[in-house]
């Protein structure tokens, strides 16, 4: 993928592109990928970086979801176990199979747990991954050394996928664009293009790097910007109704000792009601997480001090040693897009079904629904766009396409396997460039080659972009990879042409962002 080319096309296009989606998270992305792949004319322009909001932060699953099952809810958990298999065979390189234990300290749990996950099994059919057991006291300890063991009983193992959200995101974005697809990230809708008729046709946008404005013309206008939906949605309408409830959801982060082992930690029920994981995740531990409703919406939302609370209270109370906040590696907050169904004050209860509206200017708006059953998503989508909008109805075939960068082979070095096929164009660059080996920062995996390859096809443009979503350090140890800002930066610079004052800024930027992913840091914690 190349920016400069990107823009070059979506001003020059004299013909109206079938779709224009707004909004590059794991939705729109998911739809450019769908319409593309059935051979219509797609743009996408993202506001600021792909997957800058809610699909970065995720708990790092793909699942059925086992609360929504314990909820009744078996339709949303058989059309995600069914995704799930989907993503599973097409994106090896990224979803793998996790094993995770359910802790039993109640002679009722084991029982009432085994039969769950066998149901659990059960729907996901032939597209399940390996079956759930019952686990004696000292299995449960030997698969979860570091489980508090007063009271523990035993337990049940049961088996879902786990993934790079981000890294997907980027691999999504490439795929569209390797079908014809035209996306560019730091490219905003400013406003909506209406016919005399009042049907939307298009958008003025902006180039954020450069102030730059220019239309893009479309048949149909998707509006998948997540938590931002009734923004563009009262763009278009400024009577349209509010339809999306805010809930925050935060993660913490720490050191692998907490989790040695490769079986995560799934507790289906704590004394609020919630759940809580405690994940294996590019050697740390991702723990989490939250559902607070939240009133406003914010691209980088901070985690409330009753989040910290609860979150190191509960790991505290599952993990026979209690994390320290000198322990956190870092802590990240996303906003979950739910949609509005009677009392909102519970987020917890609101629907993760996804949800399509259509305004009478045709603006077709999607929110809703989680990464495992983006896919899908998509498809709904476009077979909504081809009846709204008139353009032939082709098929979907994203059932069975392989995700850009899929493979089966083994990777052999753990910084190059999230790239899976793309890490040959990597170790290419290393052999042409031998000093382009050295890692950013002794703490974190990455090498400066991987930097060069994010500037060159993965339209990284700022230090932020590269260590927050191109690589993960920003999660994995928010005070290294304030460290690595400066290398990052000058390579960068290279390669995008800027100058040493740009670079210079870009550390300054990526700092002050940074530091609010610092449990210790007084910027990290969010106001009430």
């Amino acid at each position: 993928m190349n920016r400069e080319n990107a823009l070059s096309t979506l001003r020059s296009q004299n013909e109206p592109f079938d779709i224009l989606i707004v909004g590059g998270g794991a939705t729109g992305l998911g739809t450019a990928v769908d319409a593309a792949t059935r051979g219509h004319t797609v743009a996408l322009i993202e506001q600021a970086d792909f997957a800058k909001g809610t699909s970065s932060r995720s708990t790092k699953l793909v699942h059925g979801g086992v609360r929504y099952l314990r909820q009744g809810n078996v339709s949303l958990v058989l059309e995600a176990l069914r995704e799930r298999g989907y993503l599973y065979r097409n994106a090896p390189h990224l979803v793998h199979d996790q094993a995770f234990v359910i802790p039993n300290y109640h002679w009722w749990e084991g029982p009432f747990y085994g039969v769950g996950m066998k149901v659990y099994d059960a729907l996901a059919g032939k597209l399940g991954l390996a079956s759930s057991k019952t686990l004696s006291l000292a299995q449960t300890i030997e698969r979860i050394p570091t489980i508090e063991t007063q009271g523990l009983t035993g337990g049940v193992v049961y088996h879902d996928g786990q993934f790079d959200d981000s890294r997907l995101a980027i691999n999504l974005a490439q795929s569209a664009a390797k079908h014809g697809a035209v996306v560019a990230n730091y490219t905003q809708c400013i406003q909506l293009l209406k016919t005399k008729d009042n049907l939307v046709r298009g958008a003025l946008v902006e180039d954020q790097e450069t102030g730059e404005r220019f239309e893009i013309l479309a048949n149909a206008v998707v509006n998948a910007t997540g938590v931002f939906a009734d923004t563009l949605r009262q763009q278009d309408d400024p009577n349209a109704a509010p339809i999306i409830s805010a809930s925050q959801g935060i993660h913490i982060v720490l050191p692998k000792k907490f989790l040695p082992n490769d079986a995560a930690i799934m507790v289906p029920k704590t004394e609020d009601g919630r759940v809580l994981f405690a994940v294996p995740w590019h050697d740390r531990v991702v723990v989490g997480t939250t559902d607070t409703p939240r009133d406003g919406n914010s691209l980088e939302p901070r985690a409330l001090q009753s989040e910290r609370d609860f979150i190191m209270e509960h790991a505290a109370k599952y993990l026979a040693h209690d994390p320290q906040p000198e322990d956190v590696l870092s802590i990240y907050a996303g906003l979950r897009p739910l949609v509005k169904s009677g009392d909102s004050s519970n987020t917890a209860a609101l629907s993760r079904d996804h949800t399509i509206l259509i305004s009478d200017s045709g603006l077709l708006t999607v929110t809703g629904g989680k990464w495992t059953t983006y896919r899908k998503m998509a498809e709904d989508v476009v077979d909504h766009l081809e009846i709204l909008s008139g353009i032939e109805e082709l098929p979907c075939s994203t059932k069975q396409l392989p995700i850009y960068g899929a493979t089966q082979d083994a990777i052999a070095e753990a910084n190059l396997a999230p790239y899976g096929s793309a890490s040959q164009a990597i170790r290419k660059l290393i052999r042409e460039q031998p000093n382009s080996s050295a890692l950013l920062h002794p703490k974190l995996p990455y090498q400066e080659a991987e930097v060069l390859y994010h500037a060159r096809t993965e339209m990284a443009r700022s230090v932020e972009d590269v260590l927050s979503r191109r690589t993960r350090a920003l999660l994995l140890d928010a005070r290294a990879a304030i460290e690595a800002a400066p290398r990052v930066a000058a390579l960068l610079a290279t390669e995008l042409g800027r100058e040493a004052t740009w670079a210079a800024q870009q550390v300054e930027s990526f700092t002050r962002l940074a530091q609010g992913y610092d449990f210790l840091h007084p910027d990290s914690v969010g106001q009430s």
